[in-house]
């Protein structure tokens, strides 16, 4: 079996970072972007903000 690679998925709203994720760990997209919402707001926005620009060079396109 070919391991699983994390990549920016096609199912995006913005860039793919969150669907890819969910597609990585099977789950539904709209969970992962609903929690990563939470976090960034309640973590003053700015370091889940940095952390999606830093996943979105870092993952890539799908193939």
């Amino acid at each position: 079996m070919e391991p699983k690679k994390l990549t920016r998925s096609a199912n995006k709203m913005l860039a793919g970072v969150c669907g890819g994720i969910a597609e990585y760990f099977d789950v539904d997209p709209t969970l992962i972007r609903v929690v990563y919402v939470l976090l960034s707001l309640f973590t003053a926005a700015f370091p889940g903000l940095l952390v999606y620009i830093i996943l979105l060079i870092l993952m890539p396109q799908p193939e």
